[in-house]
């Protein structure tokens, strides 16, 4: 398996590519390592860039994305708010969701590397949604998620 812990310098195609070709254990060993900080942050860094306001509409809503699988056991919260045609990275958790996301480390990286169905996998267990369902039904469309 190629490096997916030095993504910084690859387009979202070569990211998503190399998402594509790892295993699942791969991907839950990348994220349950010392790089799991730099490489969220790197992916959640992006997201405000990948964000489609033309897709948003009149779109307002706080989303908490809680990542499982840290190495001491637990889980990493992001906060995204939507609103105004933006999208922006909170540096914490501050504001109540309207949609927390809970998934684990590799159908993480599957989501955001458009290798994943969000709606599969909420509907297998292997992604919890609580709040807005419709909203977390339409996530994927209000991002630019790239394509292996």
């Amino acid at each position: 398996m190629a490096d997916l812990s030095d993504f910084s310098n690859l387009d979202p195609a070569g990211f998503a590519a190399l998402v594509k070709n790892a295993s699942d254990a791969q991907l839950n060993e990348l994220l349950g390592g010392e790089q799991r900080t730099r490489i969220l942050d790197e992916i959640f860094g992006r997201m405000p860039g990948l964000f489609r306001p033309d897709r948003a509409g009149n779109t307002e809503a706080v989303i908490h994305w809680i990542i499982t699988g840290a190495p001491d056991g637990g889980s990493d919260t992001y906060e995204l708010v939507i609103a105004n045609g933006t999208c922006v990275l909170s540096e914490k958790p501050a504001n109540e969701p309207k949609l927390a996301v809970t998934v684990g480390p590799a159908d993480f990286l599957k989501v955001v590397s458009g290798n994943g169905n969000p709606v599969m996998m909420f509907m297998t267990g292997k992604l919890k949604a609580k709040g807005d369902l419709a909203l977390a039904a339409n996530i994927a469309n209000l991002f630019n998620i790239p394509k292996a």
